[in-house]
């Protein structure tokens, strides 16, 4: 889900934060400062990665591709110009091949430029100078736009056929649950880039809303289940 947590290395202002990352693009998914993004690595350029990133600072860049199209090894589609970095806090081994990783969210970052490819995977130099509130960002909005968005909220999770409690939405912290579902709502790519990029809790947790509302409505109008 997206509930903050701790981590072993904080990270306090964009100069704690490397000038490179390795970037794992994915169409649909964002990682929002303080969220929680679970993967599921199976692809040996991204197990690489992985396998590499933990014998450092465990940190990825999250990114989605412009095109909403992830493309097969050593293809490279164009990116957006803004994704998140996320240490890994947590990996486990299944069995079978494969990583089952979590991500913390840290910061955004602006792309810079990438890098020449000396891996099976995609590197870039990046920015987080832009987003220095991530660091220290803001915990609460306007009771009023919260008791808004719980309702919402709830009524998005059971469209989703998610079994999240309206008691256990209303006790989240408003960070939390602005991240959580922003980043599992049904929303488009292009949404969900819009949410990560919005300024401020404020500005997310209406966008969140009003993209919410919209989706709901679709449903409300269609056969079709939320996905």
């Amino acid at each position: 889900m997206g509930s903050r947590m701790s981590m072993n290395k904080p990270y306090r202002a964009p100069a704690e934060l490397p000038a490179e990352l390795p970037l794992f693009p994915l169409t649909g998914a964002i990682l929002l400062p303080g969220g929680q993004l679970p993967l599921n690595i199976f692809e040996p350029r991204y197990l690489a990665m992985f396998d590499d990133a933990m014998k450092g600072e465990r940190l990825i860049g999250m990114i989605q591709p412009s095109d909403d199209r992830d493309g097969a090894p050593g293809e490279t589609p164009p990116l957006r110009a803004i994704g998140a970095a996320g240490r890994i806090t947590q990996l486990s081994e299944t069995g079978d091949g494969r990583y089952f990783v979590v991500l913390s969210g840290v910061a955004r970052f602006r792309l810079v430029e990438e890098l020449p490819v000396e891996a099976p995977y995609r590197r870039a130099r990046v920015d987080f100078s832009d987003f220095s509130d991530d660091f220290a960002p803001e915990e609460t909005i306007s009771s009023d736009r919260r008791d808004v968005l719980n309702v919402v909220a709830f009524d998005l999770s059971k469209a989703l056929k998610l079994e999240i409690a309206r008691k256990d939405i209303e006790a989240m912290p408003d960070f939390d649950m602005i991240s959580v579902f922003s980043m599992i709502g049904p929303f488009s790519p292009s949404e969900k880039q819009a949410l990560l990029e919005a300024s401020g809790l404020a500005g997310r947790a209406d966008l969140l809303l009003a993209l919410a509302e919209l989706a709901l409505s679709r449903a409300t109008h269609s056969d079709r289940p939320l996905q």
